[in-house]
């Protein structure tokens, strides 16, 4: 039996997290140019991803914002094609009769006129149409599609009878009219109209944004308007919103309600937000490109600094460091530079949603599966990335890197 035979072997040192901590942090120290460039790496693919997620959560909770004002149980109603193909009409008694439904709450309607050019003044060549059109409007239609006044005021019982014109936003800016005003007047199928109003962009009705919009018995006395509604404007009770969707049709022309189209204008807002979010998914995708790129940037760094540290790793383990410490001291300098970019990448990707969306007067929304996932991502990618570095700097035998030049 040998002196040594009996003895309890010793087993290694235990590092504190707080000393594995430092000593990743004094390997980083060491290097700061090359480890500022690669936490940046990692820095912009974070930012991309939390800016694309967050300013799509803002530009979301922006237009259920919308929603909730302008309300999602407006419905329109509007002649279809009839069955020989030819262009449908409502029935001049279908406003009176969806106003009988029951859950209608609000019912409202504008009829196009035809032929009616709209020029500035007669001395615009005819050609110069703007692609403007002229509609016949029932008086309380912007309660009931939710617009709103720019400036001036909207037709009542007196103004609808007499050459009053109330523009839309679009038509406004086409016609160069700044605002209402007596010496606004424009030409209306010939005749001169004074512009009382001017309203804003209409989110659900946007065709009322390149209209000329008047009264309807004006419109009957002087374009020999039919008095037929081309879109009847309904509100119903939230919560029979798809019941009246149900009778509209046949309510408005009994006789062929197949000739009938009934529409809700916030199924288009809502694909609209469908087509964002396919939109949204392909920059995710480029952000996380970045980020890859990013993760490839950090393992270089660390392979290269496998190399120059050599002689470092051949003293630590001369002096009695395991692998399995020399493995946790390039792996924790690897997450910790994955993590202090993925924080800066957060905030950055923070700051620009909140600039974005306070420059479209948006709420900023940042949602907290974003940063949460952010951080478990650049973490994941910092494991991954100094595992083999790690790795092969544990298996460098004291005497090979001791001699390494």
């Amino acid at each position: 039996m040998t002196a040594y035979q009996g003895r309890p072997r010793l087993a290694p040192a235990r590092m504190a997290p707080r000393d594995v901590a430092r000593l990743a942090a004094a390997g980083l120290r060491a290097r700061p140019a090359r480890a500022l460039l690669s936490a940046l790496g990692i820095a912009i693919g974070i930012a991309a991803m939390v800016a694309v997620v967050g300013i799509s959560s803002s530009s979301r909770e922006e237009l259920n914002r919308q929603l909730a004002a302008l309300g999602t149980n407006l419905l329109t109603v509007a002649p279809g094609q009839t069955a020989e193909g030819q262009d449908a009409e409502l029935p001049v008694e279908a406003e009176a009769m969806i106003a009988r439904i029951g859950p209608v709450t609000a019912v409202s309607a504008t009829g196009t006129i035809g032929r009616a050019a709209v020029y500035r003044s007669d001395r615009i060549p005819r050609v110069e149409t703007n692609g403007l059109s002229v509609l016949a409007v029932r008086t309380n239609l912007p309660r009931t599609v939710g617009a709103t006044l720019r400036g001036g005021a909207w037709l009542n019982g007196a103004t609808e009878r007499y050459p009053a014109a109330v523009l839309g936003a679009a038509a406004a800016e086409r016609l160069g009219v700044g605002r209402a005003s007596p010496q606004a007047v424009i030409l209306v199928g010939g005749e001169r109209f004074t512009v009382v109003g001017v309203l804003d962009p209409v989110a659900l009705v946007p065709g009322l944004d390149t209209s000329v919009l008047v009264g309807w018995e004006i419109a009957t006395d002087l374009f020999r308007f039919d008095g037929r509604a081309t879109t009847v404007y309904t509100r119903a009770r939230d919560d029979q919103v798809e019941a009246v969707s149900a009778v509209l049709a046949a309510t408005a022309d009994p006789e062929a309600p197949g000739d009938v189209t009934v529409s809700r204008p916030s199924e288009a807002l809502a694909a609209r937000r469908a087509a964002d979010a396919a939109l949204n998914g392909l920059l995710l995708g480029l952000g996380a490109v970045a980020l890859l790129v990013g993760g490839v940037g950090v393992a270089n760094t660390m392979v290269v600094s496998v190399l120059e540290r050599r002689a470092e790793v051949g003293l630590r383990r001369s002096l009695g460091a395991t692998r399995g410490q020399i493995r946790v001291q390039f792996l924790s300098e690897s997450l910790l530079l994955s993590v202090l970019g993925g924080t800066g990448g957060v905030l950055l990707g923070i700051a620009v949603t909140a600039a974005y969306a306070a420059s479209r007067s948006w709420p900023a929304v940042v949602p907290l599966w974003a940063t949460a996932g952010a951080l478990a991502a650049t973490t994941l990618i910092g494991g991954v990335a100094g595992l083999y570095p790690a790795i092969r700097a544990a298996r460098l035998s004291p005497t090979e890197a001791l001699a390494a030049p």
